[in-house]
């Protein structure tokens, strides 16, 4: 008698067939199906999504284990059709680390080498030179030192950036300053001439970057959201950004994305907005990690990126 394998089920946007080769070459001891092929819900007990739509994991009445294709989890949480005892499981990195370190980095060339200003001086038909600022003189303050946020750090430091970071709990990196705990974040916000923000999505971040905190930075300052979009309120840039109080900013993320055609985003001179892109799931690197997660679960093992619920990360 045939004993079937384990079903090993992919919910994705898209690529739906070419994460499904992947994760079937991965994965030989298990039958990987794909949305929207059929399949028997009670065979589902391993489940791969980005974006799940409502009432998607309330379906597999066996289901054991999630895996985010993605470091963000916000869509998942507090979700009424996912139980709590099913692990939830996010990518650490999987090639997403090496594309926020340039992601930020470009933003930080931007305003040290001030390429913003000399696309504004082209506009203007004017050839004028501006004094230097070495990368040692700029103070580049990273908030979020995880997996992704820790690479930043690191990366900025080695390239010779006063670097200092910013956590909720300890964290020691070589060559950045790194501060926690939400007393110490206004001393450190008025050290900064570039915040770059890569926190979590958690209920103590949201709103994080408000107007009191936008106004603590120096003037001239310049910010880099590539965390959440809900942590940064927008009318409060807005008004720093006008009043001259900030000198730019680099947004990956939006409160609501895409942005309506009359956001005022859309055409602010001090604002670069790119779409969500700062650090795509790679689709190999990715399958690669998910298959070596679930081989840790099997074996008992407490694996990289498994979600504590509580803390929202």
């Amino acid at each position: 008698m045939t004993v079937a394998k384990p079903l090993f089920y992919l919910h994705t946007p898209n690529d739906g067939e070419r994460w499904q080769a992947l994760f079937a070459a991965e994965l030989p001891d298990f039958d990987v199906v794909a949305a929207p092929a059929e399949v028997d819900p009670a065979r589902v007990q391993y489940l791969a999504t980005w974006r799940p739509p409502e009432g998607l994991f309330g379906r597999f009445a066996n289901l054991r284990a999630v895996f985010a294709l993605g470091a963000g989890i916000d869509r998942f949480m507090q979700r009424s059709d996912l139980a709590p005892g099913v692990a939830l499981v996010r990518l650490t990195d999987a090639g997403m680390a090496q594309q926020m370190c340039e992601y930020v980095l470009a933003g930080v060339l931007r305003y040290q080498r001030d390429l913003d200003r000399y696309a504004r001086q082209q506009a203007d038909a004017l050839w004028q030179p501006l004094p230097g600022r070495a990368a040692a003189e700029l103070r580049v303050t990273v908030l979020g030192l995880g997996e992704i946020g820790g690479a930043v750090a690191r990366t900025l430091a080695l390239l010779g950036y006063a670097v200092a970071g910013w956590s909720r709990s300890p964290r020691e990196l070589a060559g950045v300053r790194c501060l926690h705990g939400w007393d110490s974040l206004p001393t450190l916000l008025a050290a900064s001439d570039v915040l770059v923000n890569l926190l979590p999505s958690t209920p103590e971040t949201h709103g994080l970057l408000n107007h009191e905190r936008l106004a603590g930075l120096p003037k001239g300052a310049a910010v880099i959201n590539a965390g959440r979009g809900e942590q940064l309120e927008e009318s409060a840039l807005l008004a720093l950004l006008d009043a001259g109080h900030l000198r730019g900013a680099q947004l990956d993320v939006l409160g609501l994305e895409p942005p309506g055609q009359n956001h005022p985003f859309w055409h602010h001179p001090a604002i670069v907005l790119t779409p969500h892109i700062a650090a795509a799931t790679l689709l190999g690197p990715s399958a690669r990690q998910v298959a070596g997660k679930l081989r840790g679960l099997l074996r008992g093992e407490t694996v990289p990126g498994l979600v504590d619920r509580e803390r929202a990360y």
